[in-house]
């Protein structure tokens, strides 16, 4: 419960991983299968929701990148950043959450919420990870959809000018950028961000809270 307070969502193997060592100083047996079944008896399962709101437009006549990721083992910080946009709800209407994410760390290096789909909420999270690199002499590949954000001539200057290569999704499948799927997951689903907030200002405050935590 003291870590379900912070993270309402939590799933069972990331409990698991986060309570082990408190069971083993109470001299608690508890394996993630006996964790399982303690939390189906409790009615404490998570059900897992589904809600989808298309926030990707490929269809334009701006270029398109090839996918240079799909064959590269991950093996430093700032070797691949993966970036998307992810929409939050709020008594104003959506907001969209553009996230710069490591792929070896899953540290997020930066993010911006604006309240429409323009380019500057992705741009600014871009400058702001690019002012916060600690490698910044190592190559750097930056790997998003094909969304017209990211094709526009403002991100795709500043990624050339920092000498960051360019990688892109195919064919829309999600999969081809599940780093960036999985982290938006985590914050709209573990920490009850998919029920929206009042307004955006809170939506600003529990997003920097839930990125700290």
């Amino acid at each position: 419960m003291r870590i379900r307070s912070k993270m309402p969502r939590i799933a069972t193997r990331k409990l698991f991983y986060l309570t082990r060592q408190d069971f083993k100083e109470l001299n608690i047996k508890m394996g993630r299968d006996v964790l399982f079944d303690f939390q189906r008896a409790e009615h404490l399962l998570i059900k897992p929701k589904k809600s989808y709101i298309k926030t990707t437009n490929s269809k334009h006549w701006m270029k398109k990148y090839s996918n240079l990721i799909e064959h590269i083992d991950i093996h430093r910080p700032e070797q691949i950043w993966v970036s998307d946009i992810t929409y939050i709800k709020s008594n104003e209407g959506h907001h969209y959450l553009s996230l710069v994410t490591d792929a070896y760390s899953k540290r997020i290096m930066r993010h911006e919420l604006s309240r429409n789909l323009s380019v500057e909420g992705p741009l600014k999270a871009l400058n702001m990870a690019i002012g916060n690199r600690n490698h910044s002499a190592q190559k750097l590949i930056h790997h998003s959809d094909r969304g017209l954000q990211y094709c526009s001539m403002d991100y795709v200057s500043k990624l050339l000018t920092n000498q960051i290569d360019i990688s892109m999704t195919q064919n829309g499948d999600p999969y081809e950028n599940a780093i960036a799927e999985r982290v938006n997951g985590i914050l709209k689903y573990e920490f009850l961000m998919i029920e929206g907030f009042k307004d955006y200002h809170q939506a600003i405050a529990a997003i920097r809270d839930s990125i700290k935590i």
